[in-house]
């Protein structure tokens, strides 16, 4: 017996259970806006250079604003791409107040912009507030040969949304899961709320490294004791469906967006409301299995009583002592003896061949998930509605995937997921760039079957880790994971080379992860193992192992059965009796080759 049999013990999914799931999930509704709150807060609104006095200077030129228009009025002094979209970094020298006419042709202004002498803006720009209201882009002027800027401090988020994972993974299992949960509410809450004050780009930088550390210690742990709290049978149910949580906070965070239209309101929108949920996470209970692996059975004992009587069994609070909890938990007690480190990870064969394996799986759902979805300005529709597609579809992809990990398993779901999104992502390479409509629906279904593909790895990978390495597992995972989200915004500068070269890395990347996925073993109604050996001992043997060798073990248990058969009863009493003479007293006796008790 071990903590799954326990847990059935004292209610099973109940009350304690529901309460608790509830409660870890919420802050779930603001990760996503941690994670993809640079689509916004970093939206490159449209701009052109800042032309001072320009109206003043057509009045001089006897030049009526209102009769022409303020965008006839630019055209002398700054050149349009396409014969009508206004150059967004450059400006003529001198003013060209003979384009300034309500008919020109696209062919007269393209020649005299050919012949007129430019420069870089030289006073700034202007911004439209039509689409947001500020931005950091805005109000530091990350544009032109500052643009590089913008996607600079997406990669530092995720740099500490990596460094967090390396941390804070490592922490929570010397420190326990909850520990570390609740101060990485506080710390989000916090630095995330400072970063609407910040002064500059450096300083906002630098609040928003800090924040992600504290995004991979809330993700981490509140998995961890998801996972750790949930008997064996219901866990793809409640692991999916809290990954919902996720899936309405993209569109929630559109709405937040669309209201509010600037980043620094916006900023502590989305971070301000930890503070509540770090009162509230004094309530949770620390993993008791946790607590088993690191020598602290009597706070372990305490919370199963607190679950027993929450989900209505008191009784079992009397009858599960300190030796029960112990005899039922055997294994991890032992264990308890042992120090594990990041090294253990790879040093046995089936744990080496788990960790090679999810590393590339979390890699490349996390490169091809925000490859698509941290460049929503490219679809050249409204950036607050493609938000709401792209959460919105993550509903069918996230029950079809609940399904199939339901009743195809794991294994299959979670390489079928990444199989399927690369396929999709090659596919639109070959769409007309003309036909958008076309190529923004395949991006929609690829991003949905990368969100599956992630709501499957959350689930798969804190069911293949042990008790005892299940937070440095998912903190190794994890920091694949980020890796892969630094690396997406840098593969984008490819397409300068081939334009279809980012989606042919990107849907590479999906179709390799999801043949090492195939490698993994299936976990689906499958206990959580407590141990490394009990990860050596379930998946020790090779999977689809040879029908030969299974029949040469059968015929040598049926040669050693038979030869034991065979060898009268008294000689093996005397083999075990050597002292006894009278070999038909009881407890035996002795009828022919039989051995009998009296």
């Amino acid at each position: 017996m071990g903590f799954a049999e326990l847990l059935d013990e004292v209610g099973g999914f109940g009350r304690f259970q529901m309460i608790h799931i509830t409660l870890l999930s919420i802050p779930g509704l603001l990760m996503a806006s941690q994670n993809l709150l640079n689509n916004f807060t970093a939206g490159t609104p449209g701009h052109h250079c800042n032309i001072p006095n320009g109206t003043s200077r057509a009045l001089d030129q006897n030049i009526s604003v209102l009769e022409v228009g303020n965008r006839e009025i630019l055209r002398a002094f700054i050149p349009t791409a396409d014969g009508s979209k206004l150059e967004k970094c450059t400006r003529f020298t001198k003013a060209q107040w003979h384009l300034v006419m309500t008919n020109t042709s696209v062919i007269s202004t393209l020649a005299n912009f050919t012949n007129a002498e430019t420069e870089t803006c030289q006073d700034g720009w202007t911004y439209e507030k039509t689409e947001f209201l500020s931005t950091i882009v805005s109000e530091w002027d990350l544009v032109c040969t500052l643009r590089p800027l913008k996607q600079m401090s997406q990669t530092i988020y995720m740099g500490g949304v990596l460094a967090g994972a390396i941390i804070f993974g490592g922490l929570s299992d010397k420190f326990g899961r909850r520990a570390l949960l609740i101060w990485s509410y506080f710390q989000l809450a916090t630095l995330g709320t400072c970063t609407a004050f910040a002064t500059s780009y450096p300083v906002y930088c630098v609040f928003r490294f800090l924040t992600g550390m504290s995004v991979s210690g809330v993700i981490l742990n509140a998995v961890s004791l998801k996972v750790e709290w949930i008997p064996t049978k219901t866990r793809t149910v409640v692991g999916t469906l809290s990954s919902f949580f996720f899936t309405f906070g993209q569109m929630l965070l559109a709405c937040m967006a669309y209201a509010l239209r600037d980043w620094r309101k916006l900023q502590v929108a989305v971070c301000a409301p930890f503070f509540f949920f770090f009162l509230y996470s004094w309530w949770y209970s620390e993993s008791a299995r946790w607590l088993v692996v690191n020598r602290r059975s009597e706070e372990a004992l305490k919370h199963i009583h607190r679950v027993a009587r929450i989900n209505g069994k008191p009784e079992m609070a009397e009858k599960i002592t300190l030796e029960v909890l112990e005899s039922y938990m055997h294994k991890e007690v032992q264990s308890s003896k042992s120090i594990y480190t990041v090294y253990d990870l790879l040093r046995t064969p089936v744990m080496r061949r788990i960790s090679i394996c999810l590393m590339c799986v979390w890699f490349s759902t996390s490169f091809a998930y925000y490859g698509l979805a941290m460049d929503l300005q490219k679809f050249g529709v409204s950036i607050y509605l493609i938000q709401i597609i792209f959460g919105a579809v993550d509903i069918p992809a996230k029950l079809a995937a609940l399904a199939s990990l339901t009743y195809l398993g794991r294994r299959i779901s979670q390489a079928g997921c990444l199989i399927l999104s690369g396929c999709i992502i090659f596919t639109n390479i070959f769409i007309p760039t003309d036909m958008q409509t076309v190529r923004t629906t395949l991006a929609v279904l690829g991003k949905g079957f990368t969100s599956a593909s992630f709501a499957c790895v959350y689930l798969f990978t804190g069911e293949l880790y042990p008790t005892v390495m299940r937070q440095t597992g998912m903190g190794l995972s994890s920091t694949m994971a980020r890796v892969g989200s630094m690396a997406a915004p840098a593969v984008l500068i490819l397409d300068e080379v081939l334009p279809a070269l980012p989606s042919i890395v990107y849907g590479s990347a999906a179709v390799v992860a999801g043949i090492f996925a195939l490698f993994l073993p299936e976990t689906l109604n499958v206990p959580l193992p407590d141990t490394i050996e009990d990860v050596e001992e379930k998946w020790g043997r090779k999977e689809g192992e040879s029908k030969t060798q299974v029949m040469k073990e059968t015929v040598a248990l049926q040669e050693m059965k038979e030869e034991v058969e065979a060898t009268p009863a008294w000689e093996v009493l005397m083999l075990q009796y050597p002292n006894e003479t009278r070999l038909t007293d009881p407890p035996y006796q002795c009828k022919g080759h039989s051995l009998t008790l009296a």
